[in-house]
């Protein structure tokens, strides 16, 4: 391989590895904001579905990162 394709697909790399870096950390964090919720209720409920969807996006990102 010619040393710029190489250097490319190393920062190509570099860069993937960042974004599933991030996407496991906003996966972790949602995580930890489903169990605080899950304490509060059933004084939350109406508010369920709400953070359910926003949450499933989150780790169904996380999925595609991998």
């Amino acid at each position: 391989m010619e040393p710029d394709i190489e250097e490319r697909i190393m920062s190509d790399l570099e860069e993937l590895q960042k974004k599933v870096c991030k996407l496991q950390s906003r996966a972790g964090h949602s995580k930890m904001e489903l169990r605080d919720f899950a304490g509060d209720l059933p004084a939350n409920c109406t508010e369920i579905k709400a953070i359910a969807e926003k949450k499933f996006d989150v780790f169904a990102e996380s999925g595609r990162g991998r």
